[in-house]
This record gives structure tokens, sequence and C-alpha cells, in this order.
């Protein structure tokens, strides 16, 4: 089985697990838990959750299904969360949340996500040890993503974040549940302390790469390709790499904060790579990847240790 075929088949079940447990909703705050979860996504933590089970313990996948799910409920309570902060209309091709009811139901729906991401690992069919270990690994991500998202909010009153506040950032805001979704398909699969960790750090380090392409994609993409305006974290100031690595080259973006024609667009893009600075950015998230692919190195060989490395490298190559 190829990488696109997984996905697809990760996405395709956790899509009915979904609809299972919260497609039948009655009422206003069950519905609107249940908003974002049914407006579909990549499922790509669901994924890598399953994939680094099997990695550890081949066939110990399907016990962690219910884990799986709540690495994809744990994403969505921070989404909603984002989207309340950010004041943004739309997600995944449908109104966020907080449109469709209020900002009270909207933080209500998310805790509601949170908490059942909880009972859900709970669920999988492991060890009660294991268990216990998977829960508070989740709970210590959660903070993670806070506080990234927090020093992510602090950055915009600033002009002169570095690399290194950026990559700090992202290692918890995106990098953290990456490495769960690894860390805990390793522990709820019986793996040892040293494929856990690998794992683990492997997650972290993918997923920073994932935030990294997706400042890049954010620029670069068309909307009808990535789903998102185009370069919004331009005209918003965003503290990205590219805004980082462009004031340290001397180049000033600041002009760009306003709305923008795709001519002004293709202009910056242009000025950048002159720069050399998107080839910049690239080198440093394929870094990462590699990185995270180092660590996995220990696991032994199996198709599902090499999918989580075409999964790397799938993280900084996408379109959208």
């Amino acid at each position: 089985m190829d990488l696109t075929e997984y996905i697809e088949k990760t996405a395709l079940n956790v899509d009915k697990a979904i609809d299972r447990y919260f497609g039948a909703a009655c009422d206003d705050l069950g519905k609107a838990s249940a908003h974002l979860l049914l407006a579909g996504g990549k499922r790509l933590r669901p994924a890598v959750v399953l994939l680094a089970a099997d990695a550890v313990k081949k066939g110990s996948s399907i016990d962690v299904v219910p884990a799986a799910l709540a690495l994809e409920l744990t994403h969505s309570f921070t989404l909603i969360h984002d989207d309340i902060m950010d004041g943004d209309t739309v997600r995944r091709g449908v109104p966020t949340v907080h449109t469709v009811w209020d900002d009270s139901t909207a933080i209500l729906a998310g805790d509601v996500l949170y908490a059942s991401a909880f009972e859900f690992i709970c669920m999988s069919d492991a060890p009660d040890n294991a268990k216990v270990r998977a829960v508070s690994m989740l709970a210590r991500t959660c903070v993670e993503i806070c506080e990234g998202q927090h020093l992510d909010m602090s950055f915009e009153e600033r002009d002169d974040v570095s690399e290194g506040e950026y990559l700090a950032m992202v290692s918890k805001k995106t990098g953290a549940l990456y490495a769960a979704s690894a860390g805990i398909g390793a522990i709820l699969a019986g793996g040892n302390p040293s494929y856990v960790d690998a794992l683990y750090h492997y997650g972290q380090s993918i997923g920073m790469a994932f935030q990294i392409q997706d400042d890049i994609i954010d620029l670069v993409a068309s909307p009808e390709i990535s789903g998102k305006d185009r370069a919004s974290d331009l005209r918003e100031g965003k503290q990205t790499l590219i805004n980082i690595m462009a004031r340290e080259q001397g180049i000033d973006l600041s002009p760009y904060r306003c709305e923008l024609t795709d001519s002004e667009i293709d202009e910056v893009i242009e000025k950048l790579e002159r720069a050399g600075i998107i080839s910049a950015v690239k080198d440093v998230a394929r870094e990462l990847v590699l990185k995270g692919q180092r660590r996995i190195s220990i696991l032994p060989e199996s198709i599902e240790k090499a999918l989580l490395v075409e999964i790397g490298d799938f993280f900084i190559t996408r379109r959208f």
C-alpha cells in the first residue's frame, strides 16, 4: 500500500467513526461539537497514531483506533478555539463554529472535544498503565499547544522575533500534537521506552516541518489549491520563518500589511526567491524532516516504518 492510499483509507475509517459517535447529535452543543469534525479533513494525525502502533507491534493499530480518533478530536478542539481568537469565518470549506452559533457555544464545543479525547484514549484496547501514560502525554501536549498559541499571539506585537523563538513556538503549537500522535501510538502498542522516545521526537520534528510548509503554502499557493486566502500571513504581518529571514536580510515586508493584488503578491514572492529566502526556509523544513527520519532508524524495518518516513517527505512537498 502506498502512502496516498493509506492516508485515504485512514481518513475514510476515521470519518466513519466520527459519524458513528458524533453524527447523530440532536442538541445545539452536540451539533456545534460535531460541526468541524463532520466537515472532513486529511486525518493525518490519526494516520501517524496507527502507523506508529504498527511500526512497534504489527497488527496493533486495530486496538488503538479510539486513540487515533482522540488525536483528531484534540486537533479539532484547537481549531475551534483558534478560529475564535483569530476571528476566522471559514474552516474546511464550512462556516466556523462561532459564526454558526456564538463564541460561548464554540468555546464549550471545543471543551467537549477536549474532554472526549481523554475518554477515547481510555477506550483503546491496551493495558491500564499504558493508557495512563498516554493520557498523561496528551495532557502535557495540550498544555504545550496552549503555550505555543500564546507565544504566537505574543509575536504579533513584536518585529524582532528570532528564528530560534519561531522554532520553539512551532515545536509546541504544531509539533507537539504530531509528537503525541506518534508517541501515544507507540505507548499503547507496548513499545519500549527507546521506541516511544524515537517516535515522539520524530513526530515533533515532522510536525514543525509541517507548519513551515504551511507558511510557504499560505504565500505561494492559490486559494483553489490551499483552501485559504492567499498571503494572509503576509497581510497580517505574521512572524513566520519567511518574514523573519526576510527581515534578517534587510527586506522590509511591512508595506505589504494591507490588501494585496495577485500581481503584488507575485512581486513579493519573486523578491523573496531572488534573495534565496524561500529556498532557505525549505532547507530548514527539510532538515527537520531528516532529523525526524533519523530518529526512527532504530525501529525494525517494516512497511509502516517506511510509510512514516514517506509522511515526513510528504509534509514538505504537499501543496495544500
